[in-house]
């Protein structure tokens, strides 16, 4: 029986049981890559009071890539 669960880790020290675990084969670990730049913005902008907006880093972008391209 496979169950798939998603924790969140409010404890650095369950990070080393859950890995024990992991050796002893009795579960598997699997990094969630779907958040990965979500997790960085937001790890950012709780470290900033005047972090920019999802909107604004899109707009941002779009407009680097217009300058690049000449679109």
């Amino acid at each position: 029986m496979n169950t798939s669960i998603k924790i969140e880790i409010l404890n650095p020290k369950a990070v080393k049981l859950l890995r024990d675990l992991a050796d002893q084969k009795l579960i598997s670990i699997r990094q969630d890559s779907r958040s990965g730049f979500s997790g960085v913005l937001k790890k950012l902008r709780s470290n900033s009071d005047s972090a920019p907006t999802l909107d604004e880093i899109t707009a941002e972008v779009e407009k680097v890539r217009n300058e690049r391209y000449g679109k």
